[in-house]
């Protein structure tokens, strides 16, 4: 087992989005997708492994070809540490048949303060969404990356969903909006996406607006899932579609009250 000291130097992982390491002073450059698979693998499980076993995950279907793989990833990895200025040994744990990231090395991974963010009680959803900057190592194919992607990409629309509801409460109508449409663009059965378009609708729409977006949801439930909206989501339409209606009378009435104002200013004119 090494006995090596902690390093001082500390990095910061950014695996939601593009892979990045390094920090405002200077960043890690990892030429290839074969050495950005390899750290951040190692920065997802911070445990020791087998090389072998780091390998068959990466490039499953390169048989003994994957060691070859890996020799070559860890060797990009390496030099991108050290034309960083960083000391690969401060940072990876390198034994003879195992290998992984030296927990003390990484200061702040992206994905840990994330979860972090968005498990908590409650949720802060503003923080998460900042931080979620796209999917869990976008553009990395590899099969052992799938999982946490989707555990992840799960959160991160629960996280939408409750920053949607929390700022339609607090009158963000904007926000709220933007919040909503793009979860439904991820899962367009998000019922409660919905609802809240239709509260913002009802807001500061129209009643087309309020009725299209219901009959919308209620066309894709049908179709999906063969049910109807929730009861709850029934009184939320209802009540936006009487705020459109009230709003319209208070517009009419005030219209009609400066027309009958009229006459007497120009008479008085």
């Amino acid at each position: 087992m090494s006995t090596r000291q902690p390093a001082e130097e500390r990095i910061q992982v950014r695996l939601l989005g593009r892979v990045e390491v390094g920090d405002r002073n200077r960043q890690v450059r990892l030429a290839g997708r074969q050495a950005q698979a390899l750290f951040a693998l190692l920065a997802i499980d911070r445990r020791r492994r087998p090389r072998e076993a780091i390998a068959a995950d990466l490039w499953p279907d390169a048989a003994g070809a994957s060691t070859a793989c890996l020799r070559q990833a860890l060797w990009l990895v390496k030099s991108g540490l050290a034309s960083a200025g960083l000391d690969p040994e401060d940072v990876l744990e390198l034994e003879p048949d195992l290998l992984g990231l030296r927990p003390e090395a990484i200061v702040e991974l992206d994905a840990a303060r994330f979860e972090a963010a968005a498990r908590s009680r409650p949720a802060d959803a503003e923080r998460a969404l900042r931080l979620y900057k796209g999917d869990l190592v976008e553009g990395l194919g590899h099969e052992c990356f799938a999982t946490e992607r989707e555990r992840l990409s799960d959160l991160y629309e629960d996280v939408l969903a409750v920053a949607a509801e929390e700022r339609l409460a607090s009158g963000d109508l904007e926000g709220a909006r933007d919040a909503a449409e793009r979860l439904l663009a991820r899962d367009p059965l998000r019922e409660e996406a919905h609802v809240v378009l239709i509260g913002v609708f009802g807001e500061y729409g129209t009643r087309s607006q309020v009725a299209r977006q219901y009959r919308r949801l209620q066309s894709i439930l049908r179709h999906e899932l063969e049910v109807e909206p929730l009861p709850e989501t029934q009184a939320a339409y209802r009540q936006a579609l009487a705020a459109t209606v009230d709003r319209s009378r208070l517009r009419l009435a005030e219209e009609t009250g400066v027309r009958q104002l009229m006459p007497a200013f120009v008479a008085n004119g």
